[in-house]
């Protein structure tokens, strides 16, 4: 065999081999792992309490009561504070666990931190969980955003701020214990084309970049970190009132991510939304062109149909 044949061949090979690994990989992290292993993990193991920013709607209650129901106490950080009270109480008579409110806007400055540092000593945290964050009313054009010189800097101080700062709260009592879990809430959008939400779709590349190296960091100090980049889910920020087997419950979310927790080090959470990003993937590749226009299309559309609702209004370009 020529020196040509033998590379060709060989080029061949690393390719199916590559191939045959990320195959193999998705469907261990995605699915056969979470089904054998997802059940049994103990999420106590970590510390006694869990804290979940923008804990009163969607994925942040869902994950603050099902951590509440594997017998974790509760603290719930968010911007209303009647609202905290009443996912608190809910979730204490609920599941017989403990639960503390801190109620920070974390659009506002540096200041939000020093009280919920004060707010939780002697706390063992041994689960984070960074969800909040904030979209506009509906996918746009960027100079469309209406009161753009306020929405971008709120959008990087909620989306994107909020991770790091908390993880510099959390994380020196979890590197001192050798033990805990950051979970940060990123978006399939901040991996896929994402015309008409770019602002938002930057601050949750950022979330999931962050994640991915803070992970490299501290393995090997016995701490986890996650990043779950979910397609779309049923939430008052998607403005989607009912779950399909694509955009589900959040509940029914947060259970399927919880169990990925160990097997996966990011994931979208809920195998039809890996499918999703895997399509999208594939197609950038491969007709990278017709994918970044047919994302920017879908989402005209969903502008449009806000637009024609009254639910929003553009500024003009």
């Amino acid at each position: 065999m020529s020196c040509c044949g033998f590379f060709g061949s060989f080029c061949v090979f690393a390719v199916l081999v590559q191939l045959f690994c990320g195959v193999f990989r998705f469907l261990y992290q995605q699915i056969i792992g979470p089904a054998l292993y997802g059940s049994s993990i103990d999420f106590k193991k970590y510390g006694r309490w869990a804290l979940v920013t923008g804990a009163t709607d969607g994925i942040g209650k869902a994950y603050a009561r099902s951590l509440a129901k594997r017998g974790l106490n509760i603290i719930l950080v968010s911007r209303t504070l009647s609202k905290l009270e009443t996912v608190a109480k809910e979730i204490q008579e609920q599941f017989n666990v403990e639960t503390m409110v801190i109620d920070v806007n974390f659009t506002s400055g540096l200041e939000i931190y020093d009280k919920i540092k004060d707010k939780i000593q002697g706390k063992e945290i041994g689960i984070l969980i960074n969800n909040v964050g904030m979209g506009t009313v509906a996918p746009d054009y960027f100079l469309a955003v209406p009161d753009r010189d306020r929405v971008i800097p709120d959008m990087v101080n909620c989306n994107a701020l909020s991770i790091p700062m908390m993880c510099s709260i959390i994380l020196p009592q979890m590197f001192e214990r050798k033990n805990g879990l950051i979970i940060n809430i990123s978006s399939l959008s901040a991996i896929v084309p994402a015309g008409c939400l770019t602002t938002y779709a930057a601050t949750k590349s950022f979330a999931h970049k962050f994640s991915e190296d803070l992970a490299m960091e501290y393995k090997k100090h016995g701490i986890i970190v996650q990043s779950v980049v979910p397609g779309p889910v049923a939430t008052n920020m998607t403005r989607l009132k009912r779950g399909t087997w694509m955009a589900p419950m959040a509940d029914v979310f947060v259970e399927s991510a919880l169990k990925t927790v160990g097997i996966a080090p990011y994931t979208t959470g809920y195998y039809p939304h890996a499918i999703l990003q895997l399509a999208a993937q594939w197609s950038k590749f491969l007709v990278p062109g017709y994918m970044s226009n047919m994302t920017l299309k879908t989402m005209e559309n969903v502008r449009n149909r806000a637009i024609k609702k009254g639910i929003y209004t553009p500024f003009s370009q």
